[in-house]
């Protein structure tokens, strides 16, 4: 098997930093509700799904109306663990990430758990969500 060059390596150590720092930030921007920094997160056409009817949108004007919509009348506070992806190449990586979620709603205290499938794509010199489908263990 041949050597990676030190160019690909650090190469390949940059790409899986911003990566990283994805979930971050998109936690980050819903913490703050900041919708229109959580859909510059995405590609242009990128999807996010959380249980269909719930909140599912396609592109940046869906993605949009859907997370102003989400965010109206709930406090989020999500907590990201456990994240885990492979590179694809130089453009492309699939992974998961766990969330643990605290909010407020009328309110009431609200908990919740699950995880995400993400598909991340390099658009220029950053890397982005091209899909984000959210898997509800509980809310309540």
């Amino acid at each position: 098997m041949a050597q990676k060059s030190i160019e690909t390596m650090v190469r390949e150590m940059a790409d899986r930093e911003a990566i990283r720092d994805l979930p971050l930030r998109y936690c980050h921007n819903v913490w703050k509700k900041d919708v229109p920094a959580i859909v510059s997160l995405f590609t242009a056409d990128g999807e996010f799904d959380a249980g269909g009817a719930q909140l599912a949108a396609k592109g940046t004007a869906e993605l949009l109306k859907a997370y102003q919509q989400g965010l109206a009348d709930l406090d989020p506070h999500p907590f990201i663990h456990n994240h885990v992806f492979e590179l694809h190449g130089p453009d492309r990586a699939t992974g998961n990430c766990y969330l643990e979620l605290r909010a407020t709603r009328d309110g009431k205290t609200i908990s919740g758990a699950g995880h995400y499938d993400d598909e991340y794509v390099r658009v220029g010199d950053e890397w982005k969500f091209r899909s984000r489908k959210f898997h509800v263990y509980y809310f309540g």
